[in-house]
Parts: C-alpha cells; sequence; structure tokens
C-alpha cells in the first residue's frame, strides 16, 4: 500500500487502508477473538464493527522491471538483487523502516543484531522446514454422501501467531501448499483492528463509501513492530532469509 503523507518535522507515515474492495493483499474480516478464523466482510453492505479487523499481507520488496508496482514505492533508489536474482528495491514494511532509521527513531545496532542473527540460521532453522511445521492429513476413511462413495480425510495447515504486547496486533504466518512447485510456502500477515485506523469520519457503525480509505499512522510508538516483522520475515525460509539481510544493508548503507 502506498504511503500516502510522509511528515518528516512529526516522525510518522500515515498509510492509505482501502476500506472497500479487496485488494490481493489486504481484507477486511471480521472475527471475536484474536487466534479465531476470520471471516471477510463486506463492507459497503455491512457496517464496522468491534469485532472488525484489517487482515494484510504485507510485502518488502517492489521488482524495478514492473513500472507500475514500482510507483507504488517512495524509494526507488535502493536496488538489491532478491533470493530470485531480480532487481528489487524497498517497499512497505522495509520502505517504512528505512524513514525512521533515516529520522534516527531506529538505530543501527537493532537492525545488525537482527541481521547478525539471521546468518546465524541454517535451512533446518526455516519454518517452511517440514520438519518444523508439515501439513498433516489423517488417514482416509470410507464416507458415504448421498448415496456416492467418498475417501475423506482431513487436511490441517499450520499457522503460527505473534500477538506484539497485549494489544489486538498480531503477525499470522500460515504455511500452505506452493501453487506452481512442490514444497510449502509461509504466508506472513500483518492483523490489527480496525479501530486502529484515522478517518476524518468515525469508521464504527457505519458502512464503507465507494473506493474509500483511511490511515494506518506509523510513529516512533509503533515501527518496533515493523522492525521485529523483518526478523520474522528472515527466518520464513532460506530466501526470505537472504532478502531481508540484503534490505537491511541497503536501509544502514
Amino acid at each position: 500500500m502506498k504511503i500516502r503523507k510522509i511528515d518528516k518535522d512529526n516522525k510518522t507515515l500515515a498509510v492509505a487502508v482501502p476500506l472497500t474492495k479487496g485488494m490481493d493483499k489486504i481484507r477486511i474480516k471480521k472475527r471475536s477473538f484474536f487466534n479465531e478464523y476470520g471471516l471477510p466482510v463486506s463492507t459497503k453492505q455491512k457496517p464496522f464493527c468491534q469485532q472488525c479487523y484489517i487482515e494484510w499481507q504485507i510485502g518488502y520488496d517492489v521488482v524495478i522491471a514492473d513500472k507500475e508496482k514500482l510507483e507504488r514505492t517512495t524509494i526507488k533508489d535502493k536496488i538489491f538483487t532478491g533470493a530470485n536474482g531480480k532487481e528489487k528495491t524497498l517497499y512497505e514494511l522495509s520502505e517504512y523502516v528505512d524513514y525512521f532509521y533515516k529520522w534516527g527513531v531506529v538505530s543501527k545496532k537493532q537492525l545488525l543484531e537482527i541481521k547478525e542473527f539471521l546468518e546465524g540460521l541454517t535451512e533446518v532453522n526455516f519454518i517452511d522446514n517440514p520438519r518444523n511445521f508439515a501439513i498433516e492429513r489423517s488417514q482416509p476413511v470410507e464416507q458415504d454422501v448421498l448415496g456416492i462413495k467418498f475417501a475423506y480425510t482431513r487436511v490441517m495447515y499450520p499457522m503460527l501467531i505473534h500477538r506484539f504486547g497485549e494489544y489486538e496486533i498480531l503477525t499470522e504466518i500460515k504455511i500452505t501448499e506452493k501453487q506452481y512447485a512442490i514444497g510449502v510456502q509461509p504466508m506472513l500477515y500483518f492483523c490489527f483492528p480496525i479501530t486502529e485506523l484515522q478517518s476524518d469520519v468515525p469508521i464504527l457503525g457505519r458502512c464503507a463509501e465507494t473506493k474509500e480509505t483511511a490511515d494506518f499512522m506509523i510513529d516512533s510508538g509503533n515501527i518496533g513492530l515493523f522492525v521485529t516483522m523483518l526478523k520474522i520475515f528472515g527466518i520464513l525460509s532460506k530466501a526470505h532469509n537472504h532478502d531481508m539481510r540484503m534490505v537491511i544493508d541497503k536501509i544502514v548503507n
């Protein structure tokens, strides 16, 4: 998502969050407890309530060759080579941390400690290693459904939840099969209550307007969440680990 406003004096970033049409990377959902499975909300038909939250598959880079997506980042010159061999620059997570590093809120020591931690990991440590978190399938049993015989089995996908302090702000890691290759892929989502958003018109109790957005404010009080997510991204897989170390190098240098 794009940064709508950069306030250097007050050291804040306003990130515009869409409240209507669901995007690939962000959805508005509803649940009663932080570890409950969230259900999508049609925000133009159902009013926002206290149980609504944002599920954001936050990114950390954008490919230089993709000119359309490149316009979404405000940092186009910190280029690095990703684990997939593509030239990339900072975006979203890394973009936000970069601003607060320049503003002196995030220290070089903090970032280099994360890089040193990530450099010490091996493939057996990563979350995508099936020895750590495997997708489980039960033994099939015969099941009759309306006279048609099926082999019934249950598939259980691992999910890891990291809660930031006592707040309902958290990171969820969902482990699923890769779509076009053999193996699994951990997907990271940043989740926070709808009440974290700022809007000129109060959000609760009403439906969303067409193409409406609201601001998620990043400041010195919550940038630590994003720094922690750099570390979490780095333990997902060997490829993520490589990218996070490259990202940190670009920020501190």
